[in-house]
């Protein structure tokens, strides 16, 4: 039986999500404010996590940031802000999908269905870690460290990183990695790639005192292993 945490502050909303969520035959645990969220989510053993923004004492955001520390467990952003900022932030710090409150309570069990469908799926593929240049980047575990000292990333910074590595000694063009990182429907700034490969740069290049990616000017990145 699969088990899935319900973090939201709308105490009636949880529990009517919760009886739903009964009768298709999950098991089900709730927490009405964010420390005691964050503290069920750290204990472990669910299969997928509904998880508000706005809740009281440690927000969504930050609980799925230490959530993604450890665990890639599920998470789908379950909040009333419709915001687009509010929807990057949860996507690029990890959430497997978002939506926003008033939703239709079938949406959303098709939405978990899907969710745990993509998870079972990558869990049955064979365990991928990738090592290159002093980084070991570890798919399955969402862990990076560079000569064993852990490198914090975004979700976006990981998959970047890992496309990269994947493809090492092969020069990547931005349009390539646009296409392999953000997906080839993303709308927005076109410089997104360089952003985030400053960012990389600052996390690991600039931190160890090396240098991993390369710029090819007028193409692209590689990292480059002798």
């Amino acid at each position: 039986m699969k088990k899935i945490l319900i973090v939201d502050d709308e105490e009636k909303i949880a529990r009517f999500v919760e009886l739903e969520l009964k009768h298709e035959g999950y098991e089900v645990e709730k927490a009405f404010d964010g420390r005691t969220g964050l503290a069920l989510a750290e204990k472990g053993g669910y299969d997928l996590i509904l998880l508000d923004i706005m809740l009281p004492g440690i927000n969504g955001i930050e609980i799925l940031r230490r959530i993604r520390r450890d665990s890639n467990v599920p998470v789908i952003m379950l909040t009333a802000r419709d915001a687009v900022m509010d929807k990057v932030s949860g996507l690029d710090m990890g959430a497997d999908d978002y939506i926003t409150k008033p939703f239709a309570i079938e949406e959303l069990l098709a939405r978990i269905r899907v969710t745990l469908r993509k998870k079972s799926g990558q869990a049955e593929q064979k365990a991928e870690v990738l090592h290159c240049c002093g980084i070991t980047l570890d798919v399955n575990r969402f862990k990076v460290t560079y000569n064993g000292v852990p490198v914090e990333l975004t979700a976006k910074e990981f998959a970047l990183l890992q496309t990269l590595m994947q493809n090492k000694n092969i020069v990547m063009s931005r349009d390539s990695l646009l296409t392999n990182v953000w997906g080839y429907d993303y709308i927005g700034e076109t410089n997104v790639v360089d952003v985030y490969i400053r960012y990389l740069r600052q996390k690991i290049d600039q931190k160890f005192n090396v240098k991993i990616i390369t710029t090819v000017r007028g193409v692209g990145y590689v990292i480059k292993e002798d």
